[in-house]
């Protein structure tokens, strides 16, 4: 079985200089390769993969595509049984990818795999994008085992079992090509953010198991690109999940999960002005507008996902508010909501 381990780079010189080195020391399992996908880099990423890794194959796109366009172009010209993709701000430990291919290979009808995913400045605790794995709420919030909302657990091996989880952090995601390439890939239109929930919703409907495998761990640093106060990373996560939604829910539960999630969303805007954060608020109210004009744009891929969907049941799907029971409740780790 091959492997092709793609990292899609944007302006990220010094994070390649740190983490390759230790990538290129920890993958030892046979028939892998390792491949930087450049996306229009304007810093020397280039010139250091040349200069420094000649033994790493570049592909160079012609422009910045985003994420998700960005791997999807990138992923067209690279065969492989296994794709991984790996954010340029991540490093991996020893015999870091054996136990995942190990599981994935024994189970054939998993789809993708996601280690255990810690802060690399906290290197104790889980880190935000990813954590033990992804979940989310019935109105589309996501969270994780290890992290609720803004909060992220010490890790203290309470996560450390394999699980089937909802989603697979794009931090450090194995997905089987094959399904990747049946079910679509990822959303160009989404450019960053939510894209790999969006693209593991499909793989679910359509009967895939999706897993967490703890015995793996890598360290992220996160926010390498768009920090967590950007008013454009709010306004992508916000248009984004909305144009998540509006693809992948049953018909049955569209109309329901989409008005009360219109209350959610002028609630966080109204939250965001109250703290002294009002480029973000007018970011959450721009997602909705630009939702509602991209709405029409996506309603044969809506008709598609239902149309292949298999089941409308996925038990990772929490159907409670993960918003509610964190603010009303108290509700600020995995281990305490009730499923």
């Amino acid at each position: 079985m091959s492997t092709a381990i793609v990292i899609l780079n944007w302006n990220g010189e010094n994070f390649l200089q740190q983490f390759l080195p230790v990538l290129i020391r920890h993958t030892t399992l046979p028939g892998v390769e390792i491949i930087v996908a450049d996306n229009a880099s304007t810093d020397s990423s280039v010139e250091l993969l040349v200069d420094k890794f000649p033994e790493i194959r570049t592909i160079i796109l012609d422009k910045n595509y985003g994420f998700a366009s960005g791997y999807n172009k990138a992923l067209e010209q690279i065969e492989a049984d296994y794709y991984v993709l790996l954010n340029s701000d991540v490093e991996v430990t020893p015999k870091w990818l054996e136990p995942i291919i190990q599981y994935m290979s024994v189970n054939q009808d998993v789809a993708a795999c996601q280690p255990k995913i810690l802060s690399y400045a906290n290197r104790t605790h889980f880190e935000h994008a990813g954590a033990s794995g992804g979940f989310i709420d019935k109105y589309g919030f996501p969270f994780c085992r290890g992290r609720i909302l803004g909060i992220a657990e010490e890790d203290k091996g309470q996560y450390d079992e394999i699980t089937d989880i909802f989603w697979a952090s794009g931090a450090c995601m194995i997905v089987r090509s094959d399904v990747f390439r049946k079910t679509g890939g990822l959303d160009d239109e989404f450019f960053a953010h939510m894209e790999e929930i969006d693209l593991c919703w499909r793989m679910k409907s359509r009967g895939y198991r999706i897993a967490c495998v703890p015995k793996s761990v890598v360290y992220h640093i996160g926010g390498g690109t768009l920090n967590v106060e950007s008013p454009y990373k709010t306004y992508l996560n916000f248009r984004n999940n909305l144009l998540m939604l509006y693809k992948n829910l049953p018909d049955r539960l569209l109309k329901n999960i989409m008005f009360k999630r219109l209350l959610f969303d002028y609630i966080a805007a109204f939250q965001l002005f109250g703290t002294g954060k009002p480029s973000n608020a007018i970011s959450v109210l721009k997602a909705r507008k630009d939702f509602l004009k991209m709405k029409s744009y996506f309603s044969t891929k809506r008709d598609e996902n239902i149309l292949n969907a298999t089941t409308e049941i996925i038990p990772e799907i929490w159907q409670k508010s993960i918003v509610l029971n964190y603010y009303l409740k108290g509700k600020k780790t995995f281990s305490s909501i009730k499923w």
